[in-house]
This record gives structure tokens, sequence and C-alpha cells, in this order.
């Protein structure tokens, strides 16, 4: 397995020319197609108006989010056009409703094996761009490379992505997790070592005596060199555990499951899930 069809959606024209880079190192690195999906979203929500207000309110949306639109697919473009030529790639420009955003974005993430983004906490992104990463996640049930965009510039220099060095792989035995393992497989295959962290484990169940020991030797017998790693829970937080493993271990990439899933929204973001997103420095490839 590999990484050959790889998709990155553009809300913001500000955060295109990151995004988009990246996006394509990851696609250069497996030899892979980029898709970028420029989307502008329509944000009328008319509950009630003066007659004849309505439809104007409504147009006037419209053409916003078609402006936007074309200023997404005009940056991503544009970055596009800095990149290798061997770059395969193409441009779609969409307009969505807010609440068709979700099965937008979820149709063009299932057809594809890996989607890029930016972290949606920051004060650059728009409301949008957690809204992106859920969809790809719980609707297109594509993984998920989330990059910092504090670090995005370090990330590029030291060319990880395709072929990151150390791994932090996040184990818990959950089904989302193998889930992140399977989908992580060609990143994991590339990098130099896989270390299958485990925090408190159950004193109970099947990995009781042998913690991570049987992924581990799921692992090595695809080609990838890992190791296990045991810690207890030192700090309040699963999240600042990982986050400060990965920075001893001088790791450059983690892999984790993405949990959580409510019917008040199509799909939310767990509080385990947005905390290491916010707690890590370097890029997270999830999967659900």
């Amino acid at each position: 397995m590999s990484y050959k069809s790889i998709l990155t959606v553009v809300t913001n024209p500000a955060m295109a020319e990151a995004q988009v880079t990246a996006a394509a190192r990851m696609a250069l690195g497996f030899d892979a197609h980029l898709d970028v999906l420029a989307v502008g979203v329509d944000q009328a929500q008319v509950g009630y108006a003066y007659i004849g207000a309505g439809a104007v309110l409504s147009e006037f949306s419209l053409e916003r989010a078609e402006g936007d639109a074309r200023a997404a697919a005009n940056a991503a473009n544009a970055a596009l056009a800095e990149m290798d030529p061997a770059l395969r790639s193409s441009v779609e420009t969409v307009v969505a409703e807010m609440g068709s955003l979700t099965s937008v974005v979820g149709n063009a993430a299932s057809f594809v094996d890996l989607v890029v983004q930016c972290r949606p906490y920051s004060g650059a992104q728009n409301y949008q761009a957690e809204a992106v990463i859920e969809a790809a996640l719980f609707e297109g049930r594509a993984p998920v490379l989330i990059i910092p965009e504090t670090e995005i510039g370090k990330v590029l220099a030291l060319n990880t992505l395709a072929h990151p060095r150390r791994v932090l792989l996040a184990w818990n035995q959950s089904s989302e997790a193998l889930a992140a393992v399977r989908r992580a497989l060609p990143l994991l295959k590339m990098a130099d070592l896989v270390d299958v962290t485990v925090i408190d484990p159950p004193a109970r169940g099947p990995e009781r005596s042998d913690p991570g020991g049987v992924l581990c030797q799921y692992l090595v017998r695809h080609g990838v060199k890992a190791q296990v790693s045991v810690l207890a829970k030192t700090m309040p937080k699963i999240s600042d555990v990982l986050a400060r493993h990965a920075l001893d271990e001088g790791c450059d990439m983690m892999v984790m499951g993405a949990y959580g899933h409510s019917r008040l929204r199509e799909a939310v973001l767990g509080g385990t899930t947005r905390a290491v997103l916010e707690a890590v420095k370097i890029p997270v490839l999830m999967a659900h």
C-alpha cells in the first residue's frame, strides 16, 4: 500500500501557501496525485426577514462565497506554480452551504488515500478549518495528516513529511488506533524508528503481559523498525505525556486514533484528540 491520491481542502487563502506546499511535498515524496479543493462557504442563515430581503441576503452571501472560492483557488494555484514541475495536481473550485460542507468534503475525502491540512487552532485559521478535518475523518473515513502552522517552515526545511525519522505511535488497543496504524503504514515503513507508546496499560486484557508487543510484531513483519515504550501517566493529561515523550525522543511525527463522535453535530473532535493537536509541535496523522 502507498499513498497515490492526496487531498488538501483550502477554505482560507491566507493558509493556502503553507497547506498546499505541505501537501505537494507529500505527493512528490510518494509519487502521488494532489487534488486541491478550493471551497467558498455560503454562510447565509436567513431565518426571517422583511419581504424580499431574504433573496437579497442570499444573493449577497452566494456572491461572497464565490469570491472566497476564487481567492482560495488563486492562492492554491500560486503555491503550485512554485512546486517541482513533476508534481501532478488539479484544483477544483466549489461553493457549498455551511450545512453541506461536511458532505462535500466527506465525499472528496472518500476517494483519496490521505488528506493534508494545517492545524485548525490558530488566529490565522477560520472556523471552517475544524469542520473540514472532522468531515474528512468521520464522513470520508480518510486518514488526515495535520501540521502545526507555527512549525510548518521547520518541517518542510527538514523534509521529514514523506520521510519521517522517528515516529511516535500512540497505542491504546482501540479500533481507532488500529485504523491509524494501518492507514499510516506507508509512512511508518519510511521511518528510521517507530516508537509504540503505551501509557498506563490496563491490568487486565489481551496485552496485559506484553503491552504493545503484538502490534510491534505486526509492524516488524511489514518491514517497520519498531520499539515499545511503556509510560506512566505522570502528568494530568495523556496529551501532555505524549507531547513530552515526543520531544524527549526527538520524534518528528505522531500517529494516533481520532476519537469522538456526537449526534449533536455530524462529527466533533473528542477532548483527547483536540488536546493532542493543541499540545504537540509536530505533524499528527489521525484516523477513525
